[in-house]
């Protein structure tokens, strides 16, 4: 009787522990799907504000933050802290990035902004978050995100923070290897 019921919870066991590793694994292609769906972030949807005339009677802050999930191996910084721009502006900013490891290794950035409202104001021309990077063993990089804050940014808004973090793309590590399991690292 005992044997039967430690059987039954291992099985439980497994299905919960295939459940997470699924999960996990399907995160950034899911995240992806919702952001394509939703128009939210999507490279190809992005446009500039209508309104795209500098407004030089207001100045913004826009803060730099970078991170990196524990599975990834990656340093990952912004070159500069911040900046102060005119809503309507056009910038560029740039991240660098390193892969610490000997293999190659895909990241995905996923942004967020704070406020949480400034999303929808920040309209991004360019940015390593469209797609998945590949970095080679041991490669530094530099990578540009050029954008515009739309002037109808509310005005008791005057410092956004613009931060990304980077995951592991599940299953690119196989594919870059041509299909051999990727080495512990």
């Amino acid at each position: 009787m005992e044997k039967t019921e430690n059987r039954v919870l291992l099985r439980k066991l497994w299905v919960v522990a295939l459940g997470m590793f699924g999960f996990g694994f399907l995160m950034v292609p899911f995240y992806n799907k919702i952001c394509e769906v939703t128009g939210i972030n999507s490279g190809d949807a992005q446009v500039l504000a209508k309104n795209t005339q500098v407004d030089a009677s207001r100045t913004i802050t826009l803060e730099f933050d970078a991170n990196v999930d524990a599975k990834l191996p990656w340093k990952f910084t912004p070159v500069q802290k911040s900046i102060s721009l005119h809503p309507g502006e056009m910038v560029q900013v740039l991240y660098e990035v390193e892969n610490q490891t000997d293999r190659d290794i895909t990241g995905q950035a996923v942004p967020s902004y704070g406020p949480q409202l400034a999303a929808q104001y920040v309209k991004k021309i360019e940015c390593f978050c469209f797609t998945g990077q590949t970095l080679k063993a041991r490669e530094k990089r530099r990578m540009p995100v050029m954008l515009v804050m739309d002037p109808a940014l509310p005005r008791e808004v005057n410092t956004v923070t613009l931060s990304y973090t980077f995951f592991v793309m599940p299953g690119a590590d196989k594919a870059a290897q041509g299909g051999k399991p990727a080495a512990n690292g």
